[in-house]
C-alpha cells in the first residue's frame, strides 16, 4: 500500500531528489528529475535491510568468463542508469504498477575477488543463499551469463530443479569438459547437475548451432519471426506448466539493430516489441527468480541496449508480480 503523501508526491517530479536513499517507503512510483540524483534501479531505496522486503534488485558486475567482447561488468551500473527514464510512471502494458504491490529495493552489487576466480562461483552462490534464506526472490543484472549458474545453484537448493525460460541468442549448453565453465557452457553444466530440467525449459530466440539440444525446448529465432510470438507464448507455457521457474534474458536475443551494445552480437534477432510481447504473454508463470544479463555499454549506441535492458528488467518485476494470475 502507498503511503498517502508519497500518492501526492507521485508526479510532483521537480519536489523530490535522491529517491534511491531517501524515500520513505518501499512502495510506490514517485518521480523525480531523470537527469539528475542518486542512482539505483528504477529510483527504489538502496538498502541492505530485506526485512518483508519482495525482490532484491542485484547487480553482479563479472565478466570474466566471456569468450568474445568484455565490459558486462559495468552492465549493472548502466542499466541502472537507463532505468532512470522509466521510474516516473506505470510500466507500460501491464495495467498496474508493479510497485504498488511488490515491496523492491536495491541492494547494490555482489562482492567478489577476481583474484580468486576458483571461488568465484561460491562467493556468489554463497551471497545468493542468504538472500533467499530472507524469502526475498531476486532480480539480478549481470555481468556475462555466467553469473546465472551460481544464482541457479542457491535456487536449486531452495526450490529443487528449475524449469528455466532462457531468452538468448546462444543456447549456452556447448559440452564442455568437467571442472571448466564460461558463459556459453552454464546451462550445459546446470543440466547435468540436476539444477534444471530440460524437458520442462524453453530457450527462445536461439540463432547459433548446437547440434545437442541435451533435452531442452528450443524455439529459435526464425520460428519466432515465423510462427509469431502467440504461438511460441503457447508453446512455452506449455512446456514450463505451473512448474518453479528462474527466467534469463541475455539481451543478445535482440537483434544487435536495437541491442548493439553486448559482447556477442548475433543478426537476426528478436525486435524489442517482441521480447515485451513475450513476457506480457508468460503472465501467470511461476516465477522464482529472474536476471537480465550481457548488457556491455562500451559498445552501445545512443545507451539504446541499456534501455531496453532496463525496460526487459522492469518487465520481468511486473511479470514476476503477476505470477499465479492469468
Amino acid at each position: 500500500m502507498i503511503v498517502e503523501n508519497e500518492k501526492k508526491a507521485q508526479l510532483d517530479e521537480f519536489e523530490n531528489i535522491d529517491l534511491a536513499v531517501t524515500r520513505d517507503s518501499h512502495y510506490g512510483t514517485i518521480a523525480e528529475p531523470v537527469y539528475s540524483g542518486v542512482l539505483s534501479f528504477m529510483r527504489r531505496k538502496y538498502t541492505k535491510q530485506l526485512k518483508d522486503v519482495d525482490v532484491a534488485v542485484v547487480g553482479v558486475p563479472f565478466d570474466l568468463s566471456v569468450t568474445n567482447r568484455p565490459g558486462a561488468r559495468f552492465g549493472p551500473r548502466a542499466v541502472r542508469e537507463a532505468s532512470a527514464q522509466l521510474a516516473w510512471g506505470k510500466a507500460w502494458g501491464w495495467g498496474e504498477d508493479p510497485f504498488d504491490s511488490l515491496n523492491v529495493v536495491d541492494w547494490g552489487d555482489c562482492l567478489f575477488d577476481p583474484g580468486y576466480p576458483d571461488q568465484i562461483v561460491h562467493s556468489l552462490e554463497k551471497q545468493f543463499d542468504q538472500l533467499l534464506s530472507q524469502d526475498v526472490s531476486t532480480l539480478a543484472i549481470g555481468g556475462d551469463h555466467f553469473v546465472s549458474y551460481p544464482i541457479i545453484k542457491a535456487y536449486a537448493k531452495k526450490y529443487g530443479p528449475l524449469s528455466l525460460i532462457h531468452f538468448d541468442a546462444h543456447c549456452d549448453t556447448w559440452r564442455d569438459k568437467e571442472g571448466r565453465i564460461d558463459h556459453g557452457t552454464m546451462f550445459y553444466h546446470a543440466a547435468k547437475q540436476g539444477l534444471i530440467d530440460p524437458e520442462h525449459s524453453a530457450q527462445i530466440g536461439i540463432r547459433t548451432h548446437n547440434s545437442e539440444s541435451h533435452g531442452f525446448n528450443v524455439f529459435d529465432a526464425d520460428q519466432v519471426h515465423t510462427l509469431g510470438v502467440p504461438e511460441i507464448i503457447a508453446r512455452t507455457r506449455e512446456v514450463v506448466g505451473d512448474r518453479p521457474c528462474y527466467i534469463t534474458f541475455d539481451i543478445d536475443c535482440l537483434d544487435p539493430s536495437v541491442a548493439p551494445g553486448t559482447g556477442t552480437p548475433v543478426i537476426g534477432g528478436l525486435t524489442s516489441a517482441q521480447a515485451l510481447e513475450l513476457l506480457r504473454g508468460l503472465k501467470g508463470v511461476n516465477v522464482m527468480g529472474m536476471d537480465l544479463v550481457e548488457v556491455s555499454p562500451s559498445y552501445d549506441v545512443g545507451q539504446i541496449t541499456s534501455l531496453a535492458g532496463a525496460t526487459i528488467a522492469l518487465n520481468l518485476l511486473c511479470l514476476f508480480g503477476a505470477k499465479g494470475s492469468c
